[in-house]
């Protein structure tokens, strides 16, 4: 069980993130992204929906979403903020290869980068750009995947992969080509966004583009091939940070 003053630094942690995700500028950045990809009444699946930013953007689209979640805090503040919405699923588990469970490592202080991922935390100690991140926590969650998820609800439009680091992992529990998706790379775990690379070419034919940050412009004039995304990405400054790479089926 968290301590006291963990328990404090945690409720810290999701209203600080609270503030700034929910941003007036962030909402309009990401609208404008997302709407590239979704259009009204497209089913949408936000893996790793963390406070619910990437939520509240589809909804705006008036798309419908199934949203994932293991944290417990931060379920508990998507219930909140959402759970009234018909047109919205929580499921509080995480995403992976099996139907499982795993140990989840918490960042208190900021619990949108919390990760199943120990490779994850062991890069971010050499990253420039995440000096001082502690995961001082841990917490057992259930783990399923993205053929049960579609099992459950239906096939979506677009997927939106955000799991610190999982996400290759998460690929590897689908067998099927979705129309769109997207995951998460970072600088300091280029390795991470190749295998997810891997994992989307042994589904089918993708092409592929990316936006850095909170971007609201896909980075290439034209969609690339997977090595030619992967030889941009391995190019990166460390500075970039992170980004996330947009995949697009070449039938879609």
């Amino acid at each position: 069980m968290l301590k006291l003053k963990n328990i404090l630094r945690r409720e810290l942690g999701v209203a600080r993130s609270l503030v700034q995700r929910y941003r007036s500028a962030d909402g309009a950045w990401r609208d404008r992204l997302l709407g590239q990809f979704v259009q009204p009444a497209d089913l949408v699946f936000d893996i790793g929906a963390h406070i619910g930013d990437c939520i509240a953007s589809l909804r705006r689209l008036e798309a419908r979403v199934v949203a994932v979640e293991p944290q417990p805090a931060l379920a508990r503040t998507l219930r909140i903020l959402h759970g009234r919405d018909r047109q919205v699923v929580l499921e509080q588990v995480a995403m992976g290869a099996d139907t499982t469970e795993a140990e989840m490592y918490l960042n208190l202080a900021n619990p949108t980068v919390s990760s199943l991922s120990r490779g994850f935390m062991t890069a971010a100690q050499y990253g420039q750009a995440w000096q001082g991140q502690r995961w001082e926590g841990r917490v057992k969650v259930p783990v399923t995947t993205l053929d049960a998820m579609i099992a459950r609800h239906g096939e979506p439009r677009f997927c939106k992969i955000d799991v610190e680091g999982y996400e290759a992992i998460v690929l590897q529990g689908l067998s099927r080509p979705l129309a769109a998706l997207s995951f998460e790379f970072t600088t300091i775990q280029r390795q991470v966004a190749l295998r997810a690379l891997a994992e989307c070419e042994r589904l089918g034919g993708y092409r592929y583009n990316a936006a850095l940050g909170a971007s609201t412009s896909l980075v290439h004039a034209n969609w690339l091939s997977a090595e030619e995304i992967g030889c941009w990405t391995e190019g990166l400054p460390e500075a970039a940070n992170a980004g996330d790479i947009y995949a697009v089926r070449v039938d879609a």
